[in-house]
């Protein structure tokens, strides 16, 4: 209203160019005191989209009230006319909706993004990531995906790769660089109804969003008394890389895995890789599903869109009977690697890939550590207060009788991670110390 009554008018003397405008004489009502209430408004109204958008489950404070009266991403999307059953999900005979109307904004046609169809032909883990998002997404039109370079950039390491070119930009949804702002708005678009997914350009980026994974993502549904479920999936690459220094070789989980409320998952191979991202994402419970950096040009066969797996069961990945070796993520090739200088040795070690770090699979742990009785917890996370920690106290309190020896833990140093790649090696675990670990349980018993 202030700018159309006050500011408008000086705006409407055409012709003028920036210089004739900046000395064109005020009118009655075009005082300095309007032009900073004009100013004032316009300031207020980004203030209250931000608010809106960024922080409606962030540092304000979500609550049940709040959730029902402030606009939600689904409203947002709503008013903007967005129609997911209609305009963004691929409709009979491949036709596409040309020439879509988000508010004043056309959007354009959208393109079928290419798909391979033969799930015998081995994928790259970032593919496999990739057609387990694109399956999904076609699947239900709630799903969607936002983070920083999702969109036009593919994400940092591919694993949305033309996706907007099939969905649209409001399901493959580019985001400014507020790692809070968005994880709080992905969280208030799960509570009403949508299945959203984040994206991390970097696991370590994700520290930013810490109050809104903690205190709203993993209690919501506890603290509204079951009214509100939050069906998100938060993902992204982390682990100790080539020479990415400290702040990008984080090692988040054990930060994650004391927050009530939230699941913890991290994959391995890209079969596991696509069956665990569909069934994080037709979950209700909120995942934080970690993917290893080193491990996105793996390649091996996938299953079909069909196929999911049970995010809170443990993988066998070989079975023995002299030592349970425990590991996940990229330490479970770190010890495949341990185990072919073992096997030559005369060892057969029982080799378990965690896959769930929040529960543990203890039925698997315990049935491996009744037949071996030893156990060696392999990990990338620190050797204070990490996965081992919390796997180690779980078994010596409930499986004390089954060890022959006590739990031996191999964890990174506790030091940031250096830039200098042989002082890098040396604060992770390399397959020697695993030899060495193998071999003095096994043998002192």
């Amino acid at each position: 209203w202030v700018t159309k009554r006050r500011v408008s008018p000086l705006l409407a003397a055409a012709p003028m160019d920036s210089a004739a405008l900046l000395s064109a004489p005020p009118r009655p009502h075009a005082s300095r005191r309007n032009l900073v209430l004009a100013g004032a408004a316009a300031c207020a109204c980004a203030l209250a989209l931000f608010a809106v958008f960024s922080g409606a489950t962030g540092n304000m404070g979500l609550n049940s009230s709040l959730a029902s009266t402030k606009p939600t991403m689904r409203t947002f999307l709503a008013q903007t006319g967005y129609n997911a059953a209609r305009a963004m999900i691929p409709v009979q005979n491949n036709q596409r909706r040309s020439g879509m109307h988000f508010g004043h904004a056309v959007a354009p046609e959208l393109k079928e993004a290419p798909v391979a169809k033969d799930f015998k032909e081995p994928r790259f883990m970032w593919q496999a990531l990739r057609e387990a998002v694109d399956e999904e997404m076609e699947k239900d039109p709630n799903v969607m995906i936002m983070g920083e370079d999702v969109g036009h950039y593919g994400g940092s390491y591919k694993v949305t790769t033309d996706l907007y070119k099939k969905f649209g930009e409001m399901r493959v949804l580019d985001t400014p660089i507020c790692e809070n702002g968005f994880t709080g708005m992905a969280i208030g678009a799960a509570m009403t109804g949508l299945r959203p997914i984040v994206e991390g350009m970097n696991m370590g980026f994700l520290l930013l969003a810490f109050n809104q994974i903690s205190n709203n993502c993993g209690m919501l549904h506890y603290t509204s008394g079951g009214q509100y479920k939050v069906p998100i999936v938060i993902r992204g690459p982390g682990g100790v890389g080539r020479q990415l220094g400290a702040e990008h070789s984080q090692r988040l989980e054990s930060y994650f895995q004391a927050i009530p409320g939230v699941q913890l998952v991290a994959v391995s191979t890209p079969r596991n890789a696509k069956a665990l991202l569909k069934a994080a994402i037709r979950s209700d419970n909120p995942i934080v599903f970690f993917e290893h950096v080193l491990l996105y040009n793996l390649k091996d066969e996938v299953g079909g869109p069909d196929e999911v797996q049970s995010l809170e069961h443990a993988e066998m990945v070989r079975e023995g009977t002299d030592v349970t070796i425990l590991t996940y993520g990229r330490m479970r090739y770190t010890v495949m690697e341990a185990v072919k200088t073992l096997e030559a040795k005369g060892y057969n070690p029982e080799v378990i890939d965690l896959i769930s770090l929040k529960p543990f699979d203890l039925h698997a742990i315990k049935k491996s550590i009744e037949k071996t009785h030893k156990c060696i917890i392999v990990e990338e996370c620190m050797m204070t207060g990490g996965i081992g920690a919390s796997l180690s106290s779980e078994i010596h309190e409930r499986f004390f009788d089954s060890l022959d020896h006590n739990v031996v833990r191999l964890s990174s140093q506790d030091v940031p991670t250096a830039f200098a790649l042989e002082l890098e090696a040396a604060t992770i675990v390399q397959p020697e110390q695993v030899v060495q670990a193998v071999e003095k349980v096994v043998g002192s018993s």
